[in-house]
C-alpha cells in the first residue's frame, strides 16, 4: 500500500482508510474488516465532481454534449483504463475464492473510485484534485472511443419515430461479491430488442444494447 500512495504522490496523513479503500467485500467478510462501499460512494461523488469543472473549463460545448462526455470519462469501462494505469489491481484484497478468479472489472472500478474517495478523505479536495491530474486527464483520450452501445441505440431510436426505449433486469444471480445479471432491451415496453448478461447491471445493459444493434444491422460509430 505505502508504495502506491508513494507511487501516486499521495502524502497520507492515516493509511489505514486507504487500506480499506482497496478492501473488497469477499476479504471483508472472510476478515470481519471494514470493506470499502463507502468509500466507492464518497469517490464516484468526488470523481464525478471534478470531471465535470474539468470537462466546464476545457470543452466549449453545450449541456448535452458535455453530459454525453462525463458519462463516457466516468463509466465502468474508462474507470478500469485510469485504474489500469496505476496497477491499482494488484494492491486490491480479495477473498480466497476472489484471489482465485482475479479483479474484475466492476472489482477494479469500484476500489478505484474508493480510492479517491479515502484520499478526499484524508487530504481533502485539493490533493484529490491532484490525483485527478495524475490518474485521469492523461488517459482521458483513450476513454472517448469506449463503445457505448446504450448510448448509440438510444440515439437511433430516437432519430426516427422518437420511440423510447427501457431496459430491464431479468435475472439477479450469485452472492453479493460476485453477482450476475441479465437484462433485456424493450422498445415502447413491449418489443423485445435485445439481451444481454453481465457482472454488474450496467455491463449486462450495455450488452443487451450490443445485442440490439446487431440485430438491427446498425452500424456503430465510435467517439463523440
Amino acid at each position: 500500500m505505502k508504495a502506491l500512495l508513494e507511487k501516486l504522490d499521495i502524502a497520507y496523513k492515516d493509511i489505514s482508510i486507504y487500506e480499506v479503500a482497496l478492501t473488497h467485500a469477499s476479504f471483508a467478510n472472510e476478515n470481519h474488516v471494514d470493506k470499502n462501499e463507502r468509500l466507492e460512494f464518497l469517490g464516484d461523488a468526488v470523481i464525478q465532481l471534478l470531471m465535470s469543472g474539468y470537462l466546464f473549463k476545457e470543452i466549449d460545448e453545450d449541456e448535452g454534449t458535455l453530459t454525453k462526455r462525463r458519462a463516457q470519462a466516468v463509466r465502468e469501462e474508462a474507470l478500469v483504463i485510469y485504474a489500469n494505469a496505476i496497477g491499482l489491481s494488484t494492491h486490491i484484497k480479495l477473498g480466497k475464492g476472489e484471489t482465485q478468479k482475479g479483479a474484475n472489472d466492476a472489482m477494479i472500478a469500484d476500489a478505484f473510485e474508493a480510492l479517491f474517495g479515502a484520499t478526499f478523505l484524508d487530504l481533502g479536495f485539493s490533493a484529490v484534485k491532484k490525483l485527478f491530474q495524475k490518474c485521469i486527464v492523461p488517459h482521458l483520450h483513450r476513454v472517448w472511443n469506449i463503445k457505448d452501445y446504450k448510448s448509440t441505440l438510444q440515439e437511433i431510436i430516437q432519430s426516427g419515430d422518437k420511440r423510447n426505449i427501457s431496459y430491464h433486469i431479468l435475472k439477479e444471480t450469485g452472492p453479493s461479491h460476485d453477482k450476475h445479471f441479465e437484462a433485456v432491451v424493450k422498445l415502447d415496453q413491449t418489443i423485445i430488442l435485445g439481451f444481454g448478461k453481465g457482472k454488474t447491471k450496467k455491463e449486462a445493459e450495455q450488452n443487451a444494447a450490443k445485442e440490439a444493434l446487431k440485430k438491427g444491422n446498425y452500424d456503430f460509430k465510435e467517439g463523440v
